[in-house]
């Protein structure tokens, strides 16, 4: 961390805790600082030493290492004398061929689009802020890039590639390729390049420039000056504090939509619960995956699969399966419920505050835990195109994982619909007056954490 001293890079400004409402004021910050929300602790920003050329320099070496997870072998599996190489494309077009399709583009698109429109997006704004004449729509494009960073999932694809191999440990004899390599490498610069990024910083820059949907009002350093005006609306794309421009409910720097609370926000997130918990019956009843050896298969659910794991004795993987496929799509099912309810029966009460933190701690855990359940369609993706060996052994991913994948998708979108600050307004806790002064009740500038 920074020392106290050191020279701000940024302006005090006015910020809307995503997590629980609270407008309050975000200090003038030095480099490699955080700033949490002083009510529930959600993170308010973070601020890195010359954010843009670090991530620039990163995503240039993310989007490198990509072509070779895509273009390199990924691994050759070999037994009764039959060799079988495959890249990370096979899986697709073996889910394909099985005429699992729509399973296909789901692992495609999370593991080739949308880290591929991620990397090329921030690269487009980054360098196009660097340009004397700027190029179309940056803040378009950042907000796309931000937004599908969501469904890019390289890390979990590499937890899959690990469970397929160890799996295949008994059946096959394996070789290694670049690609697998290449995807450890991949994960580790994404991570790194996500911690280096201030997004706050490329929006001030895309501001300072002058791209914005409408023009800016004036700003300034002074916390004491900084007020909080009738309509203000903190927007969910960029985090700016503002009034919508010119009436059209826009946000005046990145256009995007304002709502003080997202629109439909209970009934979004309960449809989709209940579609959520539907599925998960046929997910868990029906077969994601068939072993045939010599002739003789039988279809596995993923319950059998994490059996068949214990009988192996590889305990750790057991555990690790039956917490990304089980647990994790029923804990966030039941959170949701959870939280759904805090919502509709909530009201004010002595010490709400303390169970409330804990419900936005809740949604957090949710909101970024969800996505780890694909490892289970990553692998039967990777084991279905790699163990094609004809009467000696195949392995054929079943209907069950089109179901369990949908089931994943759904909940992450129920995470995303919900909106944790509406624990706080049924709680009575957001019912922010202004003060005499024109600044809001609950507004401080506290120092950095």
């Amino acid at each position: 961390m920074a020392e106290a001293s050191a020279t701000p890079v940024t302006r005090a400004q006015l910020h809307e805790c995503p997590g629980c409402g609270l407008f309050q004021v975000v200090p003038a910050m030095a480099p490699n600082l955080r700033c949490n929300c002083q009510r529930c602790g959600t993170a308010l920003r973070f601020t890195r030493a010359d954010p843009l050329n670090h991530h620039l320099a990163l995503t240039f070496a993310s989007l490198a290492l990509f072509a070779v997870v895509w273009l390199a072998m990924l691994m050759k599996v070999s037994t009764a004398g039959i060799v079988h190489a495959t890249t990370l494309e096979s899986g697709p077009l073996e889910l394909v061929n099985r005429g699992l399709w729509p399973l296909a583009i789901a692992v495609a698109f999370t593991t080739a689009i949308a880290p591929l429109i991620k990397f090329l997006g921030t690269i487009y704004v980054l360098i196009g802020l660097k340009m004397s004449v700027l190029p179309p729509n940056l803040r378009g494009i950042f907000l796309i890039s931000r937004k599908i960073g969501l469904w890019a999932m390289l890390e979990v694809l590499l937890l899959g590639v690990f469970v397929a191999y160890t799996k295949l440990g008994d059946l096959v004899t394996i070789e290694l390729g670049a690609a697998v390599y290449a995807l450890a490498a991949l994960t580790v610069v994404i991570v790194w390049a996500e911690l280096a990024l201030d997004p706050q910083a490329v929006w001030e820059e895309i501001e300072r420039r002058g791209q914005t949907h409408a023009p800016m009002p004036p700003r300034t350093d002074s916390p004491s000056l900084l007020h909080l005006r009738p309509g203000s609306v903190g927007c969910e794309g960029c985090g700016l504090v503002s009034v919508p421009a010119d009436g059209d409910g826009h946000c005046p720097r990145c256009g995007s939509t304002l709502h003080e609370r997202k629109p439909g926000s209970i009934s979004r997130t309960w449809a989709l619960v209940i579609a959520a918990a539907v599925l998960y019956v046929p997910a868990n009843v029906y077969p994601v995956l068939t072993v045939i050896q010599l002739g003789a298969g039988q279809p596995s659910t993923i319950m059998g699969g994490v059996e068949e794991l214990l009988a192996a004795q590889m305990y750790p993987l057991a555990l690790l399966v039956f917490f990304a496929s089980i647990l994790v799509p029923m804990f966030k099912l039941l959170a949701l419920v959870v939280m759904l309810l805090a919502v509709q029966l909530g009201h004010p009460e002595a010490g709400a505050g303390i169970l409330l933190r804990e419900r936005t701690v809740l949604y957090h855990i949710v909101a970024w835990v969800g996505r780890w359940s694909m490892v289970d369609i990553f692998m039967e993706s990777l084991l279905g195109a790699l163990v094609q060996f004809g009467n000696a052994v195949t392995i054929e991913p079943g209907i069950g994982a089109l179901a369990f994948c949908a089931v994943v998708f759904i909940t992450i979108f129920a995470a995303e619909a919900f909106d944790p600050r509406l624990m706080w307004d049924a709680a009575g806790r957001n019912a922010h007056q202004p003060l005499p002064s024109g600044r809001p009740s609950g507004v401080s500038a506290e120092p950095a954490r």
